[in-house]
């Protein structure tokens, strides 16, 4: 019991390990603002691509999200990060992992809008119309706010995901909380600094986690 104390819940080595894990989580914050602004920004273009009535824009909307919904991020990562250099392309680590994700999220972000704005019934739009709104002001003043409304578990679910999702940058060797814990660990010798940094993971998700929980059932009642 003891020898399992001192390698998993040993706090001076965890007291040593907190400034480079620190260090770590500013990365990891930075990256989570980037990744899920665009997946936003990203998914909403592609939830009004696949909503299109025009059928040269829809069907290839809905091969992107197809193809970037079926393909594992950590193999898109990777792609990105060490098949473009053959190509002549060279990015930065976290240029790489905010590309990946950007592809791989707005297909999800996407879908999540894309349950919205068909949620709303085609009365709304015609009721838009009638006040002299035109379909990119309907679309903007009426039918988002409904939609995003109705699926706003669903977003900030998926928001979850993708902040776990950024533990995969440790693949590509960007500074995150996770590399930086993977780095204490081969200093020290001890597994302290990984599970110092999944109690950080649940301080930072846990708070989601109840948000989540809480528009779920305000919308069940």
């Amino acid at each position: 019991m003891q020898a399992i104390i001192d390698q998993f819940f040993n706090f001076e080595i965890m007291r040593q390990a907190l400034p480079m894990l620190l260090t770590g989580l500013v990365m990891t914050l930075k990256l989570c603002v980037v990744v899920v602004i665009f997946g936003l920004a990203g998914g909403l273009a592609v939830a009004l691509g696949a909503t299109s009535p025009r059928r040269w824009l829809r069907y290839p909307t809905m091969v992107f999200v197809d193809i970037f919904r079926a393909m594992p991020p950590l193999v898109l990562l990777i792609f990105i990060y060490s098949g473009l250099p053959f190509a002549g392309i060279r990015i930065s680590p976290f240029a790489a992992v905010a590309v990946a994700f950007l592809l791989n999220n707005s297909a999800y972000y996407g879908e999540v809008y894309r349950a919205g704005i068909l949620s709303i019934g085609r009365g709304q739009w015609e009721a838009a119309a009638s006040t002299g709104l035109g379909m990119p002001q309907a679309l903007a003043y009426v039918i988002l706010p409904q939609a995003v409304r109705n699926v706003l578990p669903e977003l900030l679910s998926n928001t979850v995901e993708v902040i776990k999702l950024t533990s995969l940058a440790s693949v590509v060797s960007l500074a995150e909380l996770l590399y930086a814990a993977n780095m204490a660990r081969s200093i020290t010798y001890n597994a302290s600094p990984l599970v110092l940094a999944a109690f950080i993971y649940l301080l930072l998700l846990w708070p989601l986690v109840r948000l989540v929980s809480r528009f779920q059932r305000q919308l069940a009642t």
